[in-house]
């Protein structure tokens, strides 16, 4: 069975077959979506449909990939990479807390642990559509923010990891635990300046 590991067949509707099943995902999960009602969505033919996508969970899986992808893209092309290293980190870490509390980002993760038994190729190629490929950006910025002497960092991979992890905090647990699914700029701004200062306290090059 095909686990997202290969790459669909394009055509002409393929961006609108994966549009269908976007919305059909995010209103009635993996397990509610049906084929039919995918199709009926994307305004296609069941068998448009299963000439790009042979099952469902590869469908799902191109879903998730091809929004993390236009996230990760959109939020590089926005930002400045040659600011100040604290207002490159500002941004980044706004972009990811945005994503990470957005309804299609809640839901995209609920659906991915909620799968992951019957289908751990789910979360596998989840995490490395999504957290991953965040990682790897974070890599080539860190790279090039010690070349100009802004950052010390000697684990660059760790340090991905731990700025990732420092924009959860608070945030990531209430939603995971159903406290809430929404915050407020404050809320997102708390977690942003703490995860920035505690970063650059740790690897930030004193001028």
């Amino acid at each position: 069975m095909p686990d997202g590991t290969i790459e669909p067949k394009k055509g002409r509707k393929f961006d609108q077959v994966l549009e269908g099943a976007r919305n059909v995902f995010l209103s009635d999960g993996f397990e509610g979506a049906s084929v039919d009602d995918i199709a009926r969505a994307a305004g296609v033919s069941k068998a448009t449909l299963y000439s790009y996508f042979p099952d469902k969970r590869f469908l799902f899986m191109q879903v998730a990939k091809t929004e993390c992808c236009r996230q990760a893209d959109t939020a590089i092309e926005s930002i400045d990479m040659g600011a100040p290293v604290r207002t490159v980190l500002n941004d980044i870490a706004c972009q990811m807390i945005d994503f990470m509390t957005s309804e299609f980002g809640q839901r995209i993760f609920r659906i991915c642990v909620g799968e992951s038994d019957r289908f751990p190729e789910l979360g596998r190629e989840f995490y490395e559509s999504g957290p991953m490929m965040i990682r790897d950006r974070l890599v080539e910025y860190f790279e090039k923010a010690g070349a100009r002497n802004e950052l010390d960092i000697d684990d660059k991979l760790l340090a991905a990891e731990q700025f990732h992890e420092l924009c959860k905090a608070d945030l990531f647990p209430r939603m995971v635990f159903n406290m809430t699914d929404e915050f407020t700029k404050a809320e997102k701004m708390r977690v942003v300046n703490g995860a920035v200062d505690m970063f650059m306290a740790r690897y930030g090059v004193k001028p």
